[in-house]
């Protein structure tokens, strides 16, 4: 080769181990200078929460009344610090509450709901990150098949249309508006100095809002590498830096939620800080201890350094342990586990749940089955297990992008990380819900709860009235629009089996079956009827029995002439159900409402 070909190749052909443009900032800086008072800010999810960026924000906005938007898949505690300190003015999310040990509805959001302070927009899981997508896409909006029927049809009416389809199919079609946030906050595991940064699954949203958002994003990583770190692994960047304003290296930015270094083993991934969790849900009970705990791990804490200092090497080195694959077994060992033939009104209502799942997947062949949240998760993950003994196949999946799960005994959480190193496949949320449960092969069951459902298994999870916010849709409206059937687990009583629901989350034209503490209701004629009522020993009689159910429930309940008693648990269905939940988090007690 002739030397002006070799120089050529030496220089201007030469790979450049760093690139360019720089943008490492620290983590006050890179807030100082890319977030102002009165933008519509858009917290990205994946299996990340970007905690150390909201943490920074609150600090340097405290006390100022920036008056922010937040847009955000879930609003749990890093908006409820947010709406204590008045930094927000409206939050657009999916769902409001708490998520650990159990899903519901918490002091911050209720007061601000209902004194009117914070305006909340609510919208499902999908339906959000089409809106994203939309925004990413430059398009104006972005067609769906959810929300039909549902309250946010009504309330988001200036950015939620349906047409007749324009190709001719019959169908109507809706269409969800665009989002456009100012800026993105995402947390990932590595980027270079550029900005191109890896994340890795499962991506729940995605990054649509990273492309989405007028002034681009702020990224926090566990750590800065170099480019050809990145070039090494950009099957695993999803976020270009071309888009990037800021790059900050947080380690444990994450936290209190975990981080999975699936694909990415270099990395050293910690858990989730359930011991933290559960402290915060208690301080957040009570206003003085909620503003003393705030006090105390964001505001007195100067940087992020501080804050993981805090946190102590002992409670870091916990959670790096807690996120290795086989952790749980060490977990369960600390439990004392029931062998009790005995069995409470919760355990058989979620047993025989998962009974009747299975029996639907066997006489329709579905494929897929969806696991809600709470008491219908833990009958999804039954109605596996027991199909898996009987040698027969369904695909468990998860809405935050989990596919071909085995979830692992000692902890219910939907989202527990032990799950996910037994996934056949980590995705997002527009493929578990938008193609799995809703593509054309229509073959998906989800079994879902709700705090309350009607005659015609419309539920509702959002609200009663303007003074009591429930928790959200989160992605069951979508479930309950795109599933070929859905079946409910829900406690029965009088205040959550209503003749009328005060908002409708989700309709109940694909609902098939609910399942109470008290009975089985099967869609019969378009209505819930009562088909099969649990032994009691508090009453003398099936008459009896049925006279208390009947009692329960709002609307005047049809009987089946096919009316059978259902059998209890046997002993080994309650050893596998409790080996999910030793805590009892959600098979223990009734609550005040059931």
């Amino acid at each position: 080769m002739e030397k002006e070909f070799e120089e050529l190749l030496e220089s201007t052909l030469r790979i450049k181990e760093e690139g360019i443009d720089n943008k490492v900032m620290s983590l006050s800086e890179a807030i100082r200078e890319n977030i102002k008072p009165g933008m519509t800010l858009h917290g990205g999810a994946t299996h990340l929460v970007p905690y150390a960026l909201c943490y920074e924000i609150i600090r340097q906005f405290w006390g100022k009344r920036p008056e922010f938007t937040f847009l955000t898949l879930g609003a749990i505690n890093h908006l409820m610090i947010m709406i204590h300190g008045s930094l927000v003015k409206k939050i657009i999310a999916t769902y409001y509450g708490l998520i650990y040990p159990t899903p519901g509805p918490d002091a911050v959001f209720q007061k601000a709901y209902s004194e009117k302070k914070v305006e909340f927009e609510d919208w499902s899981i999908l339906t959000f990150t089409q809106r994203l997508m939309a925004g990413a896409l430059g398009l104006e909006f972005f067609p769906t098949k959810s929300l039909k029927g549902s309250g946010m049809e009504k309330e988001n009416a200036n950015s939620f249309l349906t047409i007749s389809d324009p190709f001719g199919s019959g169908r109507e079609v809706g269409l969800v508006k665009a989002f456009k946030p100012d800026i993105s906050l995402y947390h990932g595991w590595a980027a270079d100095k550029e900005g191109n940064t890896i994340l890795t699954p499962p991506y729940s949203e995605n990054l649509w809002g990273a492309y989405a958002s007028k002034g681009g994003v702020i990224v926090s990583v566990e750590k800065i590498v170099s480019t050809s770190f990145i070039r090494q692994h950009s099957h695993l960047v999803k976020i270009p830096g071309s888009i990037v304003k800021a790059v900050v290296e947080v380690p444990f930015g994450a936290h209190p939620g975990g981080i999975s270094n699936t694909g990415l083993r270099e990395f050293e991934h910690y858990a989730e800080d359930y011991d933290f969790l559960v402290d915060f849900r208690k301080q957040a009970e009570n206003e003085k201890t909620f503003s003393d705990w705030i006090k105390e791990w964001v505001l007195d804490c100067p940087n992020h350094k501080d804050y993981t200092k805090k946190l102590g090497e002992k409670r870091v080195l916990h959670l790096k342990g807690r996120a290795h694959q086989d952790a749980w077994r060490y977990e369960l060992n600390s439990f004392e586990l029931s062998l009790k033939k005995e069995y409470n009104p919760l355990e058989m209502m979620t047993v025989v749940a998962g009974r009747r799942i299975r029996e639907k997947i066997k006489e329709n062949k579905y494929r897929y089955l969806l696991a809600g949240i709470g008491n219908s998760n833990l009958a999804a993950w039954f109605a596996y297990y027991t199909l898996k003994e009987e040698g027969e196949t369904v695909e468990l999946i998860a809405e935050l992008g989990f596919y071909g799960y085995e979830p692992r005994p000692g902890d219910p959480f939907i989202f527990n990380f032990a799950n996910i190193p037994t996934c056949k496949m980590t995705t997002d949320i527009t493929n578990i819900i938008g193609v799995l449960v809703g593509g054309q092969g229509e073959r998906c069951i989800g079994s879902l709860s709700a705090g309350q459902v009607d005659k015609y298994g419309n539920f509702n999870s959002t609200k009663v009235g303007e003074m009591l916010y429930l928790v959200g849709s989160g992605g069951a409206n979508d479930v309950a629009c795109c599933a070929q059937e859905v079946a409910l687990v829900i406690p029965q009583s009088k205040m959550r089996f209503l003749d009328t629901l005060p908002y409708v989350t989700g309709i109940g034209n694909n609902v098939s079956i609910l399942v109470s503490h008290l009975g089985v209701f099967e869609k019969i004629e378009g209505e819930l009827t009562l088909s099969g009522y649990f032994p009691s020993s508090k009453f003398s009689s099936p008459k009896e029995i049925i006279d208390n159910i009947k009692s329960k429930c709002s609307w005047e309940l049809k009987v089946s002439k096919n009316l059978e008693e259902v059998p209890p648990p046997t002993e080994e269905e309650l050893r596998l159900l409790r080996l999910f939940d030793p805590r009892q988090s959600f098979i223990g007690k009734l609550t005040p409402f059931d």
